[in-house]
């Protein structure tokens, strides 16, 4: 962690010693009464906790808030449910990025069990957290979850004013490095473990996405997940 966040609305005075930050800050980092850490509240600001005192149950810490909440990029991730460690992964990188929303959606050719996983029961938020910590940013993104594509075609109403592209090696028509980004924000899409389906691609030409590629390897999703996001906001000029 490069920064300990909280969720509350403001900082508190004490983390217990149990509680993970609690256990980062004394054997990751070792601190002592008297050190300082970098610590925030989940998309507020962020400051510098100094240690006051250590017993034998909490760690007493006053705040100095140091600067305002940074937006995260307009950079939103659609993509397709995958194995539960995979999506662990992804939720990770995409929120130490600075992606600004993740959209899980169904998909013709994924595992129908990945999207009943326990992970969407709340559990996921642990990794958003992660991401956002190892980052050292308080941002975190929003999440979302639709059942198919064609249901959140139907449902999502937000992205007329966005470039709009999807990750794919069959009917691609240029390489993503070379794209060049029309408007403020972008929606990257990327399938599940096998792709999309003709079905999915005919639907992403009728909602006008650009189809573009990673190169001729067939890659992880999770890894054209990373790649697609860091290769996007160098184009947009955020990186």
């Amino acid at each position: 962690m490069n920064i300990i966040l909280f969720e509350n609305e403001k900082i508190p005075k004490k983390i217990s010693i149990k509680d993970e930050r609690g256990r980062h800050i004394i054997k990751i980092l070792k601190l002592k009464t008297g050190d300082e850490f970098n610590c925030g509240i989940v998309n507020g600001p962020s400051g510098i906790g100094s240690i006051t005192s250590i017993d034998q149950d909490w760690i007493h810490f006053t705040w100095e808030k140091t600067a305002d909440s940074v937006p995260l990029y307009p950079l939103t991730l659609l993509i397709g449910y995958t194995r539960p460690i995979s999506s662990k992964r992804i939720l990770r990188e995409a929120a130490s990025l600075g992606v600004g929303e993740i959209i899980f959606t169904g998909t013709d050719t994924g595992e129908k069990s990945y999207r009943d996983s326990n992970l969407w029961k709340g559990e996921f938020h642990k990794y958003l957290m992660d991401g956002a910590q190892q980052a050292a940013s308080t941002g975190l993104p929003e999440v979302e979850f639709y059942r198919d594509l064609q249901t959140f075609s139907k449902e999502s109403g937000n992205y007329y004013d966005t470039d709009m592209i999807v990750l794919d090696n069959v009917e691609s028509t240029m390489k993503l490095s070379e794209y060049k980004p029309k408007k403020r924000t972008s929606l990257l899409s990327i399938g599940s473990e096998r792709g999309w389906s003709q079905r999915e691609r005919k639907l992403f030409k009728l909602n006008n996405f650009v189809f573009a590629s990673l190169g001729s390897r067939v890659l992880r999703t999770e890894t054209a997940s990373t790649a697609g996001i860091t290769l996007l906001l160098a184009r947009m000029g955020l990186l």
